[in-house]
């Protein structure tokens, strides 16, 4: 299986340009979603309180599974079940669940409260999506865990370490899924399992879940896994408030990748189920925002076809650059030439433009103007005065450079605003517009 991560913590695109995506994901060789839904999920009831105000409706669920189903896509929902639980724990009415009180990352394992929570959470997620066969647990970075005072209690009583504890906790979870679910395959990532003993594991996992493994496959032969799987990324690995995605970097990831699959055989009876391509929106619920995915959609397409065909053979780049609609692709340094016809396509040209330019064409026109800086400097701007002479001589380019800009945002946000929500936009916009542009309005208002 392939599949594609829909990182939802952040950045959630309308189900409109999901209609749009779908297909190309499925002609360009991948055959499943890995949806991380977070606060985007209808929650109903006592769990409500963990909606964003743009979450998905169930009509919106229903509609996603039917286009999924259309393009031949198996949707997996991911459901956070240990660490990474922010946007559960910042609430007020949770925040006894917390390992350590002060950090709203990761539960605290030993409160009954915790296990029934998520028994809640994971019903609610499942019963939405009957056709799914799989269901992803997360269970990544579960920061801090061992720290809080019922941990190091649990620890010293049981003669237990961290490992141990984690795996109890994970134990609860699945056989809670087991039991309720009948048939229903579980995922997980697997950092946290890097740490613990092959006799442990073989006790607590195997007949359960599988791991999203990284190399430490021989590991998980000794321990009794029967099917492993792989996490590479397309997205959202290469710095939290990255707006540009590496081409080149992506690509080596996958071609790496595709080492440690030739080599699968010799691990038999270990087998490669599938690889989950991740695209992180955000690095967790409180950071900025990373590459948004029309930004990202050429480096999808080129990982998905080296995946398929075995390396980024040229096959690989003619199907990349027909589904796309590009003339060429510059893997070092991260461009594609031509029109392109893909989904996002124009928001892509616009963040490329905010990317090599805004920063740099506003910031050359006030450092470098002699005329700005020695006759309307911070001190003649705050007390209003300066020679209306030298004030013309740089008037009319700051005037034209700040109206092209302006007219150009104003066609960025109208891009944005049909594919994601007010608050993505805003963001957005605050993040990577705003700090040079603001500067340039700000002058402007002043000679003005």
């Amino acid at each position: 299986m392939r599949l594609v991560h829909l990182d939802l913590k952040g950045a959630a695109p309308r189900v409109s340009y999901l209609e749009q995506v779908f297909p190309l994901l499925s002609q360009l060789g991948a055959n499943g979603i890995l949806m991380e839904y977070e606060d985007m999920f209808p929650f109903k009831g006592e769990l409500e309180i963990l909606r964003s105000p743009y979450a998905y409706s169930e009509e919106d669920i229903e509609r996603i599974q039917q286009l999924a189903e259309q393009h031949k896509l198996e949707v997996v929902p991911l459901v956070q079940t240990f660490g990474h639980v922010e946007f559960i724990l910042k609430h007020e009415k949770y925040q006894h669940l917390r390992e350590v009180e002060r950090f709203p990352n990761s539960f605290n394992p030993h409160v009954p409260d915790t296990l029934a929570l998520l028994k809640s959470i994971l019903s609610q997620v499942i019963e939405k999506h009957r056709r799914s066969t799989w269901i992803h647990i997360g269970a990544d970075e579960v920061f801090h865990l061992g720290e809080g005072m019922d941990s190091k209690s649990w620890m010293s009583h049981h003669k237990g370490d961290v490992g141990t504890m984690y795996l109890k906790h994970i134990k609860e979870v699945l056989g809670f899924l087991t039991a309720q679910y009948w048939g229903l395959r579980v995922l997980m990532w697997d950092d946290m399992l890097r740490k613990i003993s092959v006799g442990a594991l073989r006790v607590a996992l195997v007949a359960h879940a599988c791991p999203a493994a990284v190399p430490f496959l021989t590991k998980y032969v000794e321990s009794g896994f029967e099917a492993v799987w792989f996490a590479s990324a397309f997205k959202g690995t290469t710095g939290p408030e990255q707006a540009w995605t590496p081409l080149s970097y992506h690509l080596k990831n996958h071609l790496s990748w595709l080492k440690v699959m030739q080599a699968m055989p010799r691990l038999a009876p270990l087998r490669l189920q599938g690889i989950v391509l991740t695209g992180w929106q955000r690095y967790d619920h409180y950071s900025v925002l990373c590459e948004l995915l029309p930004v990202s959609i050429p480096s999808l397409a080129i990982c998905l076809q080296t995946l398929v065909n075995g390396g980024f053979t040229e096959e690989a780049k003619r199907k990349v650059l027909d589904v796309l609609g590009l003339e060429s692709v510059q893997l070092e340094q991260s461009t594609c030439d031509g029109r392109g016809a893909f989904p996002g396509v124009e928001i892509y040209h616009m963040v490329e433009q905010v990317n090599g330019h805004l920063k740099e064409s506003i910031l050359k026109a006030l450092e470098e103007e002699s005329a700005i800086k020695g006759w309307f400097s911070p001190y003649h701007r705050k007390r209003q005065f300066g020679n209306p002479r030298n004030m013309e001589s740089f008037g009319s380019k700051v005037l034209k450079l700040h109206e092209d800009w302006e007219s150009f945002v104003r066609d960025l946000r109208a891009q944005l605003e049909r594919i994601y929500f007010p608050d993505t936009v805003e963001e957005w916009m605050e993040e990577n517009v705003n700090p040079y542009l603001d500067q340039l309005r700000d002058l402007v208002r002043d000679y003005r």
